[in-house]
């Protein structure tokens, strides 16, 4: 039997860029999306409660849209609040001493702004955001396959996930920096394939010259990079979390760049990357990110007064003997000398959020607390809302005499589809270091840029639902197995469709496990003993 031999790289740039028909790719992805909106909406109002630390971001978002920063809030506003009496007698004079960065809490102020300050109108924004999230990730899914089929069951596994779905029904700034990383992780691929594409229209026919660098005017600007350093920015401007999955990808585009000037001829193709794409690389993401970041603390920027005043010398400030901000004392100045102490000002604050972040809250405890080592296995999920003990007769409980019901919202992952994650993504490390296939190392860099950081800080109360940054790259590495179990499109019959019957199965499984824990993702009445059918492990209580 005869082999052809194996495509150029002019061949596989063109390949890369012909996807199946965009009118079905496009249909189906927003289908999936839809359908992801109308299950995140359903009375998404319910609990009328501050669940968890919607408590914070919710009256932070409020204060943001009255006042421009965050006001500090009396004991009473959560009462106040839930009242209707969303002004008056809720806020201090003061401002706040917030943790996190503006651009979620931007998200949830839009969400008040138009639905008004209660829980539906601080939930929506986070439920259009994890809907967006499931588009993303279908045309993720499909720009990576090749496949419409292996991009809307990427959706659809994102979309039948607990943890994400809960995520998407509260207030919180997860779902958020998760929708803006997979943005940047999506750019960051598209360039891959355009920048090959367009060294495939540069470079007719192979470069035979050892001192050519190959193109480089024709590459100084990548618009999808550009697009990806903004996501990256208002990634890192809703948690400081997506910096380190920016500094991972952005070492891959360089690989992948000096990849394809091997492809093309290119000699030295790392050194010589570094230089004609690494740069332009490196203003597209870095600092297109540290400008968009740098601008969603405008309104801090312009009330930093406010700051100097009452939050430069507090616990955070003097933890190990810090002292207070220079910029305390100074007397204030006009013009560019404004900006500038404004700049230094937001700088000693980001000092006593890294403090906090880092050392204060270190051997600290919380019910909920878990090590991160475990959260891919869904060691500890995080209870966000319970109403217990409801007695039989009352509110619809018809549990024995001698028990009762409960009402609870748990933040934990579909189970079937993390742990068969955690599986394919074992096979995503052996499929990239044994193949070469660089579509494995978008998974492993993803995971472990994610992931692997959140080891150094497991001294200090954090949670397991921070891994829904890492839940998309579990579901890539899920596709990706399935796609290579069913084969190609001109493999055998009976093989492929063996493979579509089993990822038709493992999909079912996926909704007959979200289905199975539907009851405590939305707060619905369940008997003691319907409660512990949920609960399958002592740490899940």
């Amino acid at each position: 039997m005869t082999t052809g031999a194996p495509p150029s790289a002019w061949e596989r740039a063109r390949g890369r860029a012909r996807l199946e028909d965009p009118f079905i790719g496009w249909a189906a992805t927003i289908a999936v999306a839809l359908l992801a909106l109308f299950l995140r909406l359903w009375k998404l109002g319910k609990p009328h409660v501050f669940e968890f630390d919607e408590t914070y971001y919710a009256k932070d978002a409020w204060s943001l849209l009255n006042f421009g920063f965050e006001h500090d809030t009396t004991e009473k506003a959560n009462d106040l609040i839930l009242r209707g009496q969303t002004l008056s007698g809720v806020f201090k004079d003061t401002p706040e001493m917030i943790v996190h960065p503006e651009v979620g809490k931007w998200l949830i102020a839009a969400g008040i702004k138009v639905f008004g300050m209660d829980p539906f109108g601080w939930r929506v924004a986070a439920a259009v955001v994890g809907s967006l999230m499931v588009l993303v990730m279908v045309r993720l899914a499909r720009r990576l396959t090749g496949s419409t089929f292996l991009g809307v069951l990427a959706g659809l596994l994102l979309c039948f996930d607990g943890l994400q779905f809960v995520l998407s029904r509260l207030a919180l700034l997860d779902i958020f920096v998760a929708f803006f990383l997979l943005c940047g992780v999506h750019c960051v691929v598209a360039d891959r394939d355009w920048h090959r594409a367009r060294l495939a229209r540069l470079v007719p026919a192979p470069i035979d010259s050892s001192r050519s660098w190959g193109p480089v005017r024709g590459l100084l600007f990548r618009p999808w990079l550009l697009l990806g350093g903004i996501a990256w920015g208002l990634a890192v401007g809703t948690k400081w979390e997506a910096v380190y999955p920016l500094a991972a990808f952005g070492l891959l585009v360089w690989l992948w760049s000096a990849g394809a000037r091997r492809s093309f001829g290119v000699r030295w193709p790392i050194l010589r990357s570094a230089v004609v794409d690494g740069v332009p690389a490196f203003v597209h993401l870095v600092l297109v990110a540290f400008v968009v970041y740098v601008a969603s603390w405008t309104g801090w920027l312009i009330n930093a007064h406010q700051y100097e005043e009452h939050l430069s010398a507090t616990q955070y400030t003097h933890f190990d003997g810090g002292q207070d901000w220079p910029t305390r004392t100074e007397a204030d100045a006009s013009g560019l000398g404004e900006v500038t102490q404004s700049l230094r000002s937001l700088w000693y604050y980001h000092q006593d959020v890294y403090t906090f972040h880092t050392e204060f809250l270190n051997d600290s405890t919380h019910t909920y607390a878990s090590k991160p080592s475990g959260w891919l296995l869904l060691n500890r999920p995080v209870g966000v809302a319970a109403d217990v003990d409801i007695q039989p007769g009352t509110q619809g409980c018809h549990a024995p005499a001698d028990s009762d019901c409960l009402r609870q919202v748990l933040l934990l992952g579909t189970p079937v589809l993390w742990w068969a994650g955690c599986l394919a993504l074992i096979y995503a490390v052996v499929m990239w270091a044994g193949s070469r296939d660089w579509r494995f190392g978008v998974v492993v860099v993803g995971a472990a840029s994610t992931w692997l950081p959140w080891l150094q800080y497991d001294d200090r109360p954090i949670f397991s639902f921070y891994a829904v940054i890492t839940l998309p790259f579990l579901v890539l590495a899920l596709v990706l197995a399935i796609g290579r179990m069913i084969g190609p499109g001109t493999g055998a019959a009976g093989r492929r469709t063996a493979g579509v019957i089993a990822a038709g199965t493992f999909f079912v499984l996926v909704l007959l496990n979200f289905a199975w824990f539907w009851p405590i993702y939305t707060d619905q009445l369940l008997t003691h003993s319907e409660w512990l059918d949920r609960i399958w492990f002592s740490r899940w209580i």
